[in-house]
């Protein structure tokens, strides 16, 4: 017996070791910690329970070369909480994919999947391994598997790009819940050299899949890191909104922050004139649990802000437009963000808090070109489907049909409230009254007085009071009273069947 566990330790000790000495040290003069250091620091001390350390290469000539297949996977804890881990290791021939890594892989996201933990990817690589993957047999038995295809959102994927990624870690990333990138570090579909081999393009990996490009053009990350220990804080801060599973509520955190506390401080932040300009994040960080608020895709669609936060200890979603940008009107971009955010928060039983300042929609040739009215009525279709808690305020202004897809009435809101600043209409006052009024306004005497006359009745209409008057919306509330609203009214919401939704949007795509 001690023979056989001496050759166990043996075999065990060797599958350490990675790709070998030179290339560990040649990975970390690089700038990058290895597939078994990242998991080291991103889960609890001596949690880690690795399964599959014994795989090699199917392929008999390269076995002896190929410890645990290029794929360090098992289960964890982060925060206490059980999870999945797998880490692509790029030291072994480069951390490309292959049958047996695939294999563990699926058998690994299965588990997750059966028993409710969290999945978290530590990705780099190239791709599918060759020559393992040419030929029809080849390709045809390393296909993706329809598990990542059909998930549902039944646990949370939690995904961080920290090297150049092409294949399958660019897969994963973008069917994720959460997915970060390391800063010089590229995502894409080919790298390179395969773009100028198979098209004659020739591209840097920067201009290619470069982090820039993610988090500003393309939206297919959600954060970005300065460095490997930052991406690892971002993946648990943001775990930290989740359920582990999708017949679970996101986790309650105590807090002593008053659920009542009133917000002197918006008549600061806020001012009355709507063409004055001001931060909606200020705004958020003064509403919510303190230091709570966590942003997410910061970059992309800068007119409309998606983030998680506390209420009360209790995590919300909230989506709010941001008159720092555009005057806060909406775009393709911001389209897509808030549908892609609604359908995360529904798919986890986490409530959306809608806070309104947009005077419409950005629209225009370039706007159409983008094809902007399906990316509106996919918005809008998205928070009719959705089931979990609303709640919507609004703020300053909520013009047209932007105030529907601010979850306006008879979009599904519990409540629907504004503040006395609000300004709600079908067009600005100036837009109607030259649309409506311009040419008599041209015959007129004085153009000037009456078009004043006009904007102060307009103005009368534009206001909240006709609606609350007529109960189209719950309420006009005193702006202090904001967090104390939201508290109180999510309580009730709540109070019966908590914060679980239908989960209608789950099988959504997870990008668009």
């Amino acid at each position: 017996m001690q023979e056989y566990i001496r050759d166990l330790e043996k075999r065990k000790e060797a599958a350490l070791q990675l790709g070998g000495e030179a290339k560990i040290k040649q990975h970390q003069q690089a700038g990058f910690y290895t597939a078994r250091e990242r998991i080291d620091k991103l889960v609890d001390k001596d949690s880690f329970m690795e399964f599959g350390k014994l795989n090699h290469a199917e392929n008999p000539e390269i076995a002896h070369k190929s410890p645990a297949d290029g794929t360090i996977a098992g289960l964890a804890k982060i925060n206490q909480r059980p999870v999945v881990v797998q880490a692509i290791d790029k030291t072994v021939l480069a951390g490309t994919g292959a049958a047996v890594n695939g294999r563990k892989s699926h058998l690994i996201t299965n588990f997750a999947v059966k028993r409710g933990l969290p999945i978290f990817n530590l990705d780099e690589g190239g791709g599918l391994r060759m020559p393992d993957g040419m030929g029809s047999d080849g390709i045809s038995s390393k296909m993706m598997s329809m598990n990542l295809l059909k998930h549902g959102r039944q646990v949370p994927i939690i995904t961080a790009i920290l090297g150049d990624s092409y294949g399958s870690p660019t897969w994963k990333a973008v069917t994720s819940d959460f997915a970060v990138q390391l800063k010089g570090t590229c995502l894409a579909v080919s790298g390179p050299r395969m773009l100028e081999v198979a098209t004659g393009e020739k591209v840097s990996p920067e201009e290619l899949g470069g982090w820039k490009l993610h988090a500003k053009t393309t939206g297919q990350t959600d954060q970005h890191g300065e460095d490997e220990a930052q991406c690892f804080d971002l993946m648990k801060t943001f775990f930290q909104y989740m359920p582990s599973q999708a017949d679970e509520e996101p986790p309650y955190k105590e807090t002593t922050d008053d659920p009542y506390r009133i917000l002197q401080e918006v008549m600061e932040i806020v001012p009355t004139k709507r063409n004055r300009a001001y931060d909606m994040k200020k705004l958020i960080h003064v509403i919510v649990d303190k230091d709570s608020f966590f942003e997410m895709k910061p970059l992309y669609g800068e007119a409309l802000i998606t983030g998680f936060a506390r209420l009360n200890g209790r995590v919300v979603g909230i989506i709010a437009n941001q008159p720092m940008k555009y005057a806060g009107a909406a775009g393709p971009q911001e389209c897509l963000k808030a549908t892609d955010f609604i359908c995360l928060c529904d798919s986890y039983h986490i409530p959306l808090i809608f806070l309104h300042d947009i005077p419409g929609f950005r629209v225009g040739s370039t706007a159409e070109k983008a094809a902007m009215p399906t990316k509106i009525m996919v918005w809008n279709q998205a928070l009719a489907w959705s089931t979990v808690p609303k709640i919507s305020v609004v703020i300053r202004k909520s013009i047209g049909a932007a105030y529907s897809n601010m979850c306006g009435p008879n979009m599904g809101a519990d409540f629907v409230v504004a503040w006395p600043t609000a300004e709600i209409n079908f067009t600005g006052p100036e837009v109607g009254i030259n649309v409506v009024y311009g040419r008599e306004l041209m015959e007129v005497e004085n153009p000037e007085e009456e078009r004043k006359k006009l904007l102060d009745l307009w103005e009368f209409d534009s206001s909240p009071y006709k609606a609350a008057g007529k109960h189209l919306i719950d309420d006009v509330i005193d702006p202090r009273d904001t967090r104390k609203f939201l508290c109180r009214s999510l309580d009730y919401a709540c109070s019966q069947k908590g914060t679980k939704s239908q989960r209608l949007l789950a099988n959504w795509p997870t990008g668009f």
